[in-house]
């Protein structure tokens, strides 16, 4: 019964959410006709958003400001049907006017839009998305998995993967302590799983193996829910080293062993993540590793990337704080 509520409640606001958003657009569209038509400049829309407070005195959205948003909402998206069945008409209004106070380019704003109503991203998120160019990171990082995987699973895998990782919650001093550290990462822990991208779940940090008496540990261990695979991250504070490959195969192949089921999941794959890297050198490592992996670079603030701190506390810090954002 509760879920039935909440999927009326769900369709409810969707169909409020529309119909505001199609008002807004008609009242966009209505000022780009009259200004058209006529010499109505800027300063009728102050006694237009005078007169719409007056008659409808209950209602807000009818500033000047807003006004201007809803002539270029409708400047953008000129075309209102169908109303509804695009993923702009399914996105909160702070969202349509961030996509079009942050972009210029339509096909940007409709890829953008798409991708927060598939994944229910909230306005912060999108913002982050945006301001990191997400579209130019996702899929990017340099991997071997075409070589490595099947035509269709390496496609699937790529697509998890970008270049570079926007970390910027990661930004401390060299003097900041593990405690300062993991507060940090405590007040961006939704960002930070957000920037892997929807999906992942977390496994666990130093994750054991035990290998014939050899003791080898996983710094970060995730299972992707929706490709049914394990996908291990291994953080490096400093450049790319052809033997960081050789590692990270080393450990996808051991989990491919111990933990994968192979009726059920997908083969894992490995990314890699470090300072910075030569992609030349990268391709040379990838090309002799036989195990699924790909190596991408992550951004911190400047200040951050001249004092970076030690990397066993960056995986420790940011395994603990996913395991307490998972417990809350």
């Amino acid at each position: 019964m509760k879920r039935h509520v909440h999927a009326a409640r769900l369709r409810v606001q969707r169909k409020a959410n529309s119909e505001l958003l199609r008002l807004w657009w008609q009242i966009g569209r209505t000022i780009l006709d009259r200004q058209e038509d006529a010499s109505w400049g800027d300063g009728v829309l102050t006694r237009l958003a005078a007169d719409l407070r007056r008659e409808f005195p209950g209602m807000t959205g009818f500033s000047i400001t807003n006004l201007k948003y809803m002539r270029r909402f409708a400047a953008a998206w000129t075309v209102p049907d169908p109303i509804g069945q695009r993923p702009v008409d399914q996105l909160p209004w702070g969202q349509v006017i961030d996509l079009i106070t942050k972009l210029d380019d339509q096909e940007l704003r409709d890829w953008y839009a798409g991708k927060s109503a598939f994944h229910g991203w909230s306005r912060p998120v999108l913002a982050h998305q945006i301001s990191t160019r997400l579209h130019e990171r996702e899929a990017a990082a340099p991997s071997n998995f075409a070589g490595a995987l099947d035509q269709g699973d390496s496609d699937q895998a790529q697509e998890i993967t970008k270049d570079p990782y926007a970390l910027q919650f990661l930004a401390i001093d060299g003097d900041a302590t593990e405690r300062e550290l993991e507060q940090r990462m405590v007040d961006r822990i939704l960002d930070t799983m957000h920037e892997l991208g929807p999906g992942f779940a977390f496994v666990g940090r130093q994750v054991h193996l035990d290998i014939d008496g050899d003791d080898f540990y996983i710094d970060l261990l995730f299972f992707h829910i929706e490709h049914l695979r394990y996908v291990v991250i291994e953080l490096k504070t400093t450049k790319f080293d052809p033997r960081d490959a050789g590692q990270l195969g080393f450990y996808v192949a051991a989990v491919d062993d111990r933990f994968r089921i192979a009726e059920k999941h997908q083969p894992t794959v490995g990314i890699l993540l470090v300072a910075g890297k030569n992609d030349t050198v990268v391709r040379y490592a990838l090309a002799s590793t036989t195990q699924p992996v790909a190596v991408s670079r992550y951004e911190l603030t400047e200040e951050a990337q001249k004092a970076l701190p030690d990397e066993s506390a960056i995986t420790r810090a940011f395994a603990d704080e996913l395991t307490r954002g998972e417990n809350r």
